[in-house]
């Protein structure tokens, strides 16, 4: 896998294909359109809604250790399983990655390439099953070390060692979007003062895999994220920011690097 800092939290295609059917692997694939949710996953794949499984209705995300010790059980998830992240976008398996890290699981590791590639390659689909053997799935307390809370991005503004990174579209951290769309109502658009922008897909080539290491150093170090430095991603509610922050500590092998969750879903509705 190019040789990055951490290659094992990368499988291709074909790993994947030739351990399916092993027992200790288990696959999830999130599905980040509710209206169109997947009857064909890849087989032994669960499904999990991120609106409804993974986020409170003001689009946090649920940190109580008991949803996710639930979502896991019921997933047929053990704590020495090593789990397979995939979905519809890349930023999907970045974040699932993350957010298993913050309750501790040691083996979770990203399909390169996502569904997409997997379809293009016309490898095997199967309809989704309920999972016939839950678990009893024991998670750890919330890892803070992971997690930008909003003092610690208004205390890194202008601050020569840190860093604020925007992986949103060029639309959104110019103001023109909230989100997906113009704003509308009471919605704040823009960007966090001194955020330098690299949008989350400048590290994905054209299959959506992830560009080699030395691409990926490039893109970065030359917009002045460095790995001397605290860097803090952000998106708007922390899944695509959860992507910049997996390639940065776990594939250019960064330090410190801490996703901020909240993201512009929280700062913009903060009124100063």
């Amino acid at each position: 896998m190019s040789n990055y800092f951490s290659s094992e939290v990368l499988v291709d295609t074909q790993w994947l294909t030739e351990n399916l059917n092993k027992e200790n692997v288990r696959i999830v694939e999130v599905a980040t359109n509710p209206q169109a949710i997947p009857s064909e996953v890849i087989p032994g794949a669960v499904i999990w809604n991120p609106f409804t499984d993974l986020m409170l209705p003001d689009y946090k995300v649920n940190f109580e250790k008991a949803n996710m010790e639930k979502l896991l059980s019921n997933s047929g998830i053990e704590n020495n399983s090593t789990v397979i992240v995939y979905g519809e976008v890349a930023a999907v398996g970045g974040w699932i990655f993350w957010l298993l890290k913050i309750f501790g699981h040691q083996d979770v590791r990203i399909l390169d390439g996502s569904r997409a590639k997997w379809i293009a390659e016309k490898r095997p689909l199967a309809k989704v099953k309920t999972v016939a053997n839950p678990t009893q799935y024991s998670a750890q307390q919330p890892d803070t070390n992971l997690r930008a809370l909003y003092e610690d991005v208004r205390n890194s503004i202008n601050q020569v060692d840190s860093a604020i990174v925007d992986v949103r579209t060029p639309q959104e951290y110019n103001g023109e979007w909230f989100y997906d769309k113009p704003p509308e109502n009471n919605e704040r658009t823009g960007h966090i003062p001194s955020a330098i922008h690299i949008y989350y897909e400048s590290s994905l080539n054209e299959d959506g895999t992830l560009k080699p290491i030395d691409e990926l150093r490039n893109i970065y170090e030359n917009k002045g994220i460095t790995p001397d430095k605290k860097i803090i991603p952000y998106c708007a509610v922390g899944a695509r920011s959860a992507h910049t922050w997996f390639v940065l500590k776990y594939l250019l092998g960064y330090a410190n690097v801490r996703n901020y969750d909240g993201s512009w879903n929280e700062w913009s509705r903060i009124a100063d």
